[in-house]
């Protein structure tokens, strides 16, 4: 390949593992269009089983992002609401209030940590304790005050959809998550050729193994191991469901573009990143974002992200960095590095246009130029789909695309774009062409015009 991708990732990664002091660092690359890239640098510590593609590290609380998925399969099955609160479901003896949407967004207000100093004793509630002990624990702010990561709040989470499906949710995750997507070195426990985890000496080369913990009642928020590889997948699954799991065996396409709206921001002065339902959305410049989550345990760190938007992007553009050091951030930052690279140095293909079939004929007069609130608005068909785009905004701009309601002919959603929900409607003469559409309720029309419906060519203003 021109520039020779593989080779910029390779010295990207070794430059990071040696600048950040990583013991071990496996890498990978997942996109629709190309096999797999793994790359892994440093030594695992694990004299039986040395360094490589199945590895396994922890991966710490990118485990939040299956625990959503899990919550988000109970919503679209009708199992609860996302505006339910808590106590709905599960028998609580504080904070019921809290609403399963705050829980995956991080605006509930819970302490951070279940009741306990749970990282001086490494011993963490089980299952009911989790549940019982919410009323030793605090409400740091409001309700819907402000974004306020919380591990208690996952751990919530999890126990809520292991009772509304029944059995634990380590079963579910594995059942419903790990196995359909084929996430076969994702496991609840270290297996035989996991790496150790250190916590590296910042004045000296040393470096000192930390104990493996079992999160227990808390493992919806930080339990899971894997692999770089797995990860990966599983960052292109979270960006583009649609080349990860085409037949929604997980979930919705439509359901994970939910989870991807920022539901808040992380910082009120500084936004440069964003949570969703249980992602962390990070701008990467104008319509780019890279959806995913990072991880942290003793002796670990993670990043699992993929990447939407933008020209260049290939299908399913997922990236996974896993190392075994709890205190390098290098780590985190490296992962949207290669992504920023993978497009750079490998873009996806250009597709050459193709004739394609023209607009169904009842939408064809609606084709073209018209006016709304005074300004200008182009409707074209293009992809199959009715869409439009205001002609004055930049280029990259998404435009407006269209459905049609089913059960009435002449009215369509908004279903992306500028006035996303709202309806168009359409008026048609006598012989069924479109002469008036009510857009969001605003008048569109041929001509421009003014509020009271006179055109704006015929002046008025009395001289």
């Amino acid at each position: 390949m021109e520039n020779h991708p593989p080779a910029r990732y390779e010295r990207a990664v070794r430059q990071a593992q040696a600048d950040g002091r990583v013991p071990a660092l496996a890498v990978a690359l997942h996109r629709a269009d190309r096999e797999p890239w793994v790359f892994t640098v440093g030594d695992s510590g694990n004299s039986d089983h040395p360094l490589g593609a199945d590895t396994r590290f922890r991966i710490g609380s990118i485990t939040k992002t299956f625990t959503a998925v899990l919550v988000m399969q109970c919503r679209d099955d009708g199992l609860l609401g996302l505006d339910d609160p808590i106590a709905k479901h599960l028998q609580v003896p504080a904070h019921g209030d809290a609403t399963v949407r705050r829980l995956l967004s991080h605006t509930a207000g819970f302490q951070r940590e279940p009741y306990g100093d749970i990282w001086d004793t490494l011993r963490s509630p089980g299952d009911d304790e989790v549940l019982a002990q919410l009323d030793r624990a605090e409400r740091v702010l409001p309700n819907g005050r402000r974004y306020h990561y919380s591990n208690l709040g996952f751990a919530v989470l999890g126990q809520l959809v292991a009772k509304l499906r029944g059995g634990t949710w380590a079963e579910l995750v594995t059942e419903r998550v790990i196995e359909p997507l084929g996430l076969r070195a994702t496991t609840l426990q270290p297996p035989a050729q996991s790496a150790v985890g250190y916590v590296v000496d910042d004045f000296s080369d040393a470096a000192r193994p930390e104990p493996r913990t079992d999160l227990g009642g808390v493992s919806p928020a930080g339990q899971l191991w894997s692999t770089a590889g797995d990860m990966a997948t599983w960052g292109a699954f979270l960006a583009d469901p649609a080349s990860a799991d085409p037949q929604g065996r997980v979930l919705a396409a439509a359901t994970l573009d939910e989870m991807r709206f920022p539901a808040t921001v992380t910082h009120e002065a500084l936004w440069l990143d964003g949570f969703g339902l249980g992602l962390i959305i990070e701008p990467q410049g104008r319509f780019v974002t890279h959806v995913g989550h990072d991880g942290a345990m003793p002796g670990f760190r993670a990043s699992a992200y993929g990447r939407r938007g933008g020209e260049g992007v290939p299908a399913g553009l997922g990236c996974a960095v896993l190392g075994s050091s709890g205190g390098s951030r290098v780590i985190n930052e490296l992962a949207h590095d290669l992504l920023r690279l993978a497009v750079e140095l490998d873009p996806a293909e250009v597709r050459p246009w193709r004739i394609a079939p023209p607009a169904p004929q009842e939408y064809r007069s609606i084709l073209g130029p018209w006016y709304s609130e005074g300004s200008p608005v182009v409707f074209s068909w293009h992809g199959g789909a009715l869409q439009a785009r205001l002609p004055d905004v930049a280029a990259d701009v998404p435009p407006s695309m269209f459905e049609p309601v089913a059960g009435q002919p002449d009215v369509l959603r908004t279903v992306s774009g500028r006035e996303a929900g709202e309806l168009l409607r359409l008026t048609r003469d006598e012989s069924g062409r479109v002469v008036r559409m009510h857009w969001a309720t605003y008048r569109v029309t041929r001509v421009q015009d003014g509020f009271d419906g006179g055109a704006a060519s015929d002046g008025g203003f009395d001289a």
